[in-house]
């Protein structure tokens, strides 16, 4: 009796241990997608009476969720309900297929999908960024290194610098999708089947843009998946960098800007405060995504060919990476659309810990001649003292330095004064990506441009897979 009990508690802990049907839950639509488009191929190569395809193709238009029944997975489930409804020859769609080609091809439909949807919400944050910086291109702000207060910059410019990183993310994932959105159907078990089947127009019909060829590769590769989650990581880590960013600068030691109510929470215990919440929330799931893909690629690692049961445990952190991702982007979104700065502050402190030093060191050298290292000497020797220079402290400390005095060589009050102004500082930098008024202006012309265009690829994309599908929905 003791060791029945014990066997029959063994036998669910293994269904429960090989069951998969949680994770299954993402990939339900995609998998009906698939099941139908496997059927009108077989029926086109006379594999399958048309009768019997409209049937079993009726029996998935009814199919909901709600539906299935028991099963190790929703492959399994989906066939299982198909039977009870169209009967037995239901179980035919079936054939020429394995749950190999199957997983791996609804896990890239699935997939797909989910990257269209991330890459029109980062178009969304990118394009809040450059909207806001366009409202900032004359507002100075401290620029830093070190976290510590380094030149004057415009909030335009720092901006920006976030907004090109998110391009970035946005072009990785871009690519990453051309690599997505190939069709492994076909494939079977890994060594292809005897039955002669059109992978190409499975591929068309779902689609895809081409095949995943090799009949092994097609059921056992995932670095589809690591590339995806590896693009997920590094597009949180500069949300993170953004997140940081206004955690600091909502400090009341900082005071550059404050979060919207809804972006904020207060204490349970102190009434004065307002936490940046959901931008230190940002920082953490960074960490989670980062960690999801360290566990696939760990499960991945010395996997021999061809199909192992392993990648099994390799979606779900998948699609946890992708939540994280796609909710911490429209939060983002929303966070920076909201934000209310402190202009006044934030251009009273462009000045603070002598951040003009650099250009009343550029300035020497281009007023006197002098060499950068010297002036660079001269200049941190007041520093050192803690004192705003004026033009006696410069002729004391370069004529101990460079042997003359600074105003014998033309170096006039006003040009100290025109260094050590914060916004005359961004104005001289006026290079190629620099902070000067003209250049971000046109630094933002671009990105729009980059906005647009990105925005017409993803509608490309989006319009040639709604296409097929809807002629694929149109079969009977």
């Amino acid at each position: 009796m003791f060791r029945d009990q014990r066997l029959g508690t063994g036998q669910q802990d293994v269904l429960d241990y090989l069951s998969i049907r949680e994770a299954d839950t993402r990939i339900f639509e995609a998998d009906l997608l698939v099941d139908r488009a496997h059927l009108v191929m077989q029926r086109e190569q006379g594999l399958l009476p048309a009768d019997l395809c409209s049937s079993i193709i009726a029996s998935l238009d009814s199919l909901k969720e709600s539906d299935l029944g028991a099963g190790e997975d929703v492959h399994e489930a989906i066939e299982a309900a198909v039977i009870s409804r169209a009967g037995p020859e239901g179980g035919r769609m079936h054939t020429a297929r394995s749950r190999n080609d199957e997983v791996a091809t609804c896990i890239r439909l699935a997939l797909r999908t989910q990257m269209l949807d991330l890459m029109a919400e980062q178009l969304s944050l990118i394009s809040t960024l450059v909207r806001v910086a366009k409202r900032h291109i004359g507002t100075v702000i401290p620029g830093f290194t070190h976290t510590q207060h380094a030149q004057p910059t415009t909030l335009a410019h720092h901006l920006l610098a976030h907004a090109d990183a998110a391009l970035r993310d946005l072009a990785r994932l871009d690519d990453a999708y051309t690599r997505v959105n190939q069709s492994p159907l076909g494939a079977a078990a890994f060594a292809s089947t005897g039955f002669k089947i059109d992978r190409l127009l499975t591929c068309r019909l779902l689609g895809f843009d081409g095949l995943v060829e090799n009949s092994m590769d097609a059921v056992s590769s995932r670095d589809f998946l690591l590339e995806v989650m590896s693009d997920l990581s590094i597009l949180m880590v500069n949300c993170s960098r953004l997140a940081e960013e206004l955690v600091m600068w909502s400090t009341s030691e900082f005071g550059y800007l404050e979060l919207d109510n809804l972006y904020a929470s207060t204490s349970s215990i102190m009434p004065q405060k307002k936490n940046p919440d959901t931008a230190e929330l940002m920082r953490g799931k960074t960490g989670s995504v980062i960690g999801s893909l360290m566990a696939v690629l760990t499960i991945c690692k010395a996997l021999p060919m061809s199909y192992n049961r392993d990648l099994q445990e390799a979606t779900p952190h998948l699609w946890r990476a992708m939540d994280w991702a796609r909710s911490t982007v429209r939060i983002l979104d929303g966070c920076i659309c909201s934000l209310r700065f402190d202009v006044q502050k934030m251009e009273e402190s462009s000045g603070a810990g002598f951040s003009t030093a650099t250009e009343v060191a550029d300035s020497l050298l281009r007023i006197t001649g002098m060499r950068f290292r010297t002036a660079h000497s001269i200049v941190g020797r007041i520093a050192a003292s803690g004192n705003r220079p004026g033009l006696s402290e410069l002729d004391e400390a370069s004529l101990q330095i460079a042997g003359f005095r600074a105003s014998e060589r033309g170096f006039s009050a006003a040009d100290l004064e025109r260094a050590l102004d914060p916004k005359s500082n961004v104005a001289l930098r006026a290079n190629i990506g620099g902070p000067a008024p003209a250049e971000t202006e046109r630094m933002i012309e671009d990105r729009l441009e980059k906005i647009a265009a990105g925005g017409e690829r993803l509608a490309k994309k989006k319009d040639h897979t709604e296409m097929a599908l809807a002629e694929l929905k149109a079969k009977r």
